[in-house]
């Protein structure tokens, strides 16, 4: 079979809506997904067992279970539970920010147990008060040690946001097989689709690398 990727060329606004609520979708479950797992990281590490064990049990849960059962389950399940609506973009939001919010509580926790405790010291030395040993002491310091494995799974979070399609939402992926099924050009098509991913990954990952050199230095010094 002849390959001819020009046919793309009527189909290329329609790729880019779908790559813009790809980008849109993965950019709000990761703001959401690590304030969420900023939280989780400091409830696993709180000295109460009772926090301690219902922030352990999400993590792991969301961590064992693979992505695309959570999704269904929030699409099909939950609105039957809850009595309510939930579209397909709402739940893919739920979804990945429960995953995001899981993987990066981890990441927060490692950081976090980083930090030397003469810090918390010092704070308590002052007299600061709770809230403000958390934002203006801790976080500062478990987001800088954090943000190589962030950036990580931000890129991770990018690709498997690909399975909301598998519940209709109009990302990259839901186009590109739409496009592949009307024009019967899979092969065409889902090598642009795979390279488009590629090309927003690839400098993101090579990004991690330079990011936490650099971070590794400045905490050196």
């Amino acid at each position: 079979m002849a390959l001819d990727f020009s046919i793309l060329a009527k189909f290329q606004y329609a790729l880019l809506f779908g790559l813009w609520t790809t980008l849109k979708l993965t950019g709000l479950c990761i703001l959401i997904g690590c304030t969420l797992g900023f939280v989780v990281g400091l409830a696993r590490t709180s000295r109460n067992i009772v926090i301690r064990t219902v922030a352990g049990t999400y993590v792991e849960f969301f961590r064992g279970t693979p992505v695309l059962v959570q999704l269904f389950w929030i699409f099909f399940c939950l609105p039957l539970i809850l009595n309510v609506e939930l579209s397909n973009f709402a739940s893919g939001v739920i979804a990945l920010t429960l995953y995001m919010g899981a993987i990066t509580s981890e990441t927060f926790r490692a950081s976090l147990k980083s930090i030397g405790p003469e810090q918390f010291d010092a704070c308590v030395a002052l007299g600061l008060p709770k809230n403000v040993q958390v934002v203006h002491v801790v976080l500062p310091q478990a987001v800088l040690r954090a943000v190589p494995t962030l950036l990580s799974n931000c890129v991770s979070l990018f690709k498997e946001s690909a399975l909301v399609s598998a519940v209709g939402m109009a990302d990259l992926m839901f186009v590109g097989q739409n496009i592949s099924n009307n024009t019967a050009r899979p092969v065409e098509v889902l090598t642009v689709v795979a390279l488009i991913y590629f090309v927003i990954a690839f400098p993101l990952t090579r990004a991690v690398s330079t990011v936490e050199a650099r971070i590794l230095k400045k905490l050196a010094i």
